[in-house]
């Protein structure tokens, strides 16, 4: 899911850098590659962010809440749930 939001910002041209282990991510966007460290984020385009998730949420996709926060995939979340996700993100990525 999180190669398939990156991908869907890059196709929008959107910079994104993400951070993944197992079922737990962060996005940020940036042109920075490789976010390793609290400075790194805090110049991350913040209020992009903020208007990526309000429309991500319009669209029913509950993503964290902010690019300090990590999201998390479950065994809950089906396939369809996560193709979902990012088809929503490719739709908000194109209008930013």
């Amino acid at each position: 899911m999180v190669n398939g939001i990156v991908t869907a910002a890059k196709d929008a041209g959107i910079p994104i850098a993400e951070n993944h282990v197992s079922g737990m991510f962060g996005l940020f966007l940036t042109d920075i590659p490789n976010i390793v460290n609290f400075a790194q984020t805090s110049v991350c385009d913040i209020e992009r962010f903020k208007k990526c998730y309000n429309d991500t949420l319009k669209e029913g996709i509950y993503l964290a809440p902010s690019a300090y926060e990590a999201g998390f995939v479950s065994a809950a979340h089906t396939d369809e749930d996560l193709e979902n996700t990012i088809e929503a993100a490719a739709r908000v990525f194109s209008k930013l």
